[in-house]
């Protein structure tokens, strides 16, 4: 064989000469691109095995195969020299991947199911788009009313048998009051709102229709839908929230029934105050008016994450989170207890006393409990994800 043919060989190099860096990498891309091939097949596989899940009406997700999956990759891995728990996270990446492909293909959707005219009020904003993408996709027939469209939001909600308020928080309740007596008493009547108490009594007040509240849990800037979560509230007509159950989990996203008290409560703490939170450190960054770069050179793992969420709050929409946290009916509570404990950490750092930090310390970990041990491996996790970017 021509050593010139073969990449392995380097003319004439003696034995104990390292191969040129160029031969190695060219190496190493011809095996990156081999992963490729293998990664397409892999993806033919999945498309095969959406096919048949949906034929014999199996969910997407199999636990048990996943967990299968990921204890013989990591104990393949050991012998041929590769760490298991890097293995593990490569793994658990195409598994999500493979989960996302299943639900685009509609894996978990019945073969037989009934279209739907949908119609999204305020399916030009960003929100709305993605519903009317969704319910599209699902292959429903979608209709939008918004300002700038011919179609009103009245006349949309006479002809459809779902009915979805996409509006901003603010003007919701407004709508719903416009939009609710046109409803037909067989369809049903939604809405995506972040709190979900006025809405909801809003929504029952205003139509004889089916009512169901809803909240996704992500913004509309999301990457894919599979594994996100989104909050279902059942206020009247059983049939129509598990219609939309089986719509969105079909989607790949993991519905939450709850009520709408329930909701606000939540939110209260999950919303309000990790905004208020947020809003607090960036303003406070803001006054002392240290160089964020002089800081960033210095930047732990930990810290940089607290800046890039920080930075990326503020470079959203202000009334989306004013109208988020004014609305939510706990929000007096929830800030001015943020305001008692800033206070007393405040007057515990001033005393010097480290017996107290403890004791602060001991207080909130016995609150987090078991949550601990599942925090600490997740943001490791994420840590080293970061570190690679850095």
């Amino acid at each position: 064989m021509s050593s010139s043919n073969n990449p392995d060989i380097v003319p004439n190099a003696p034995a104990d000469q390292p191969r040129p860096l160029s031969v190695l990498r060219a190496l190493i891309d011809a095996v990156d691109h081999e992963l490729l091939r293998l990664l397409a097949r892999r993806n033919g596989l999945v498309t095969e095995v959406a096919a048949y899940k949906r034929s014999t009406r199996m969910m997407i997700r199999d636990p048990q195969r996943e967990n299968e999956i990921i204890t013989d990759r990591r104990k393949r891995a050991t012998p041929l020299g590769l760490p298991p728990d890097t293995i593990e996270s490569l793994f658990r990446l195409m598994l999500w991947a493979s989960r996302d492909r299943q639900a685009a293909l509609g894996a978990e959707l019945p073969q037989d199911i009934e279209t739907k005219t949908v119609a999204i009020i305020g399916g030009h904003g960003s929100i709305g788009r993605l519903m009317a993408n969704l319910f599209a996709d699902l292959g429903h027939a979608v209709m939008i009313a918004d300002l700038d469209t011919k179609l009103t939001p009245a006349e949309a909600a006479a002809l459809a048998d779902v009915v979805l308020i996409c509006v901003p928080i603010d003007d919701t309740v407004k709508v719903i009051a416009e939009v609710g007596p046109h409803v037909r008493a067989d369809a049903v009547l939604a809405d995506v709102t972040s709190t979900k108490t006025a809405p909801v009594a809003a929504m029952l007040e205003h139509t004889t229709a089916s009512v169901v509240g809803t909240h996704p849990l992500f913004g509309p800037s999301v990457h894919s839908l599979q594994g996100q979560r989104l909050a279902l509230v059942p206020a009247r007509g059983d049939d129509w929230a598990q219609w939309f159950t089986q719509m969105f989990t079909a989607r790949g996203i993991n519905v939450v029934q709850t009520t709408a008290e329930q909701h606000d409560q939540a939110m209260a703490i999950v919303q309000v105050l990790t905004h208020f939170s947020t809003e607090v450190a960036g303003l406070a960054m803001a006054m002392l008016n240290v160089p964020l770069e002089n800081t960033l050179r210095f930047t732990s793992p930990v810290y940089l994450m607290e800046m890039l969420m920080t930075a990326r709050h503020f470079a959203q929409d202000p009334d989306l989170y004013a109208s988020i946290q004014m609305s939510n009916p706990r929000t007096a509570e929830v800030t001015e207890t943020f305001e008692r404990a800033a206070k007393q950490w405040r007057a515990t750092i001033a005393s010097g006393d480290h017996e107290q930090v403890r004791r602060l310390f001991e207080q909130v970990h016995k609150y987090f409990g078991d949550f601990t041990d599942q925090a600490m491996t997740q943001s490791n996790y994420l840590i080293d994800r970061l570190v690679e970017r850095m």
